[in-house]
């Protein structure tokens, strides 16, 4: 292989492993849940549906938008609070004895600096908080797309039974809508607690979310 393929694979390997388990899963998902689907079907006497129309139904698209949201949300929730609040001796937390006026060093131009560092102002200020905005810019988006296709869903439910199908606004203010949403949402704060935590005092060595194998328990940082 050539090196510069070598290089691009070495310093992308970790997004590259990600995305593509992503995507498996996420194939698996829609298999499995064709499958089961069109069981749910046979059970109540209606006909089977295509892969390709389950993959564009009302179904799929719930739960696939119900689980983003709810990633996007917790991801952008530690992105912000690990800005204010700390744990001391969390490798995913700053340190709890570090002046925050240390902070506004990297605000300062040097070379090599993105362009909106040296452009400054209000560029500056927007990207000095890029990431959060971006991760629950896409949140609201799942969220919206979540309520779309959570009210379609159960709007196509009303009709099977011969219910009055409701609105998106109605639907979104329903207890079957926040029932999908915090049953997710308390799982993904859970998983980052624990890891905040266990972080103090168990190790993964070279992982930049451990700290060092052989730091003491109340270091914070890398």
């Amino acid at each position: 292989m050539p090196k510069r393929n070598k290089s691009f694979l070495r310093d992308h390997s970790l997004s590259i492993v990600f995305l593509g388990a992503f995507f498996l899963f996420w194939a698996g998902q829609s298999f499995v849940g064709h499958h089961h689907d069109n069981d749910e079907r046979k059970a109540h006497g209606q006909p089977p549906v295509t892969y390709a129309q389950y993959v564009t139904s009302s179904d799929f698209l719930e739960a696939t938008f119900e689980n983003w949201e709810s990633e996007f949300f917790q991801m952008g929730a530690l992105v912000i609070l690990a800005a204010f609040l700390r744990q001391r001796g969390s490798g995913e937390s700053q340190d709890p004895d570090k002046d925050k006026h240390e902070e506004d060093g990297d605000l300062k131009p040097i070379p090599g600096a993105p362009w909106a560092v040296l452009r400054g102002g209000w560029v500056l200020k927007v990207y000095s908080h890029s990431l959060s905005l971006a991760l629950f810019g896409l949140f609201l988006i799942c969220f919206v797309l979540h309520a779309f296709s959570s009210a379609a869903a159960s709007n196509e439910e009303a009709r099977l039974h011969g219910q009055p199908e409701v609105t998106v606004l109605r639907h979104a203010a329903s207890s079957t809508f926040w029932f999908e949403s915090l049953q997710n949402w308390q799982s993904e704060f859970l998983s980052v607690g624990v890891l905040v935590l266990l972080s103090v005092w168990l190790r993964e060595k070279g992982s930049p979310e451990s700290k060092p194998v052989n730091a003491p328990h109340s270091k914070t940082g890398k």
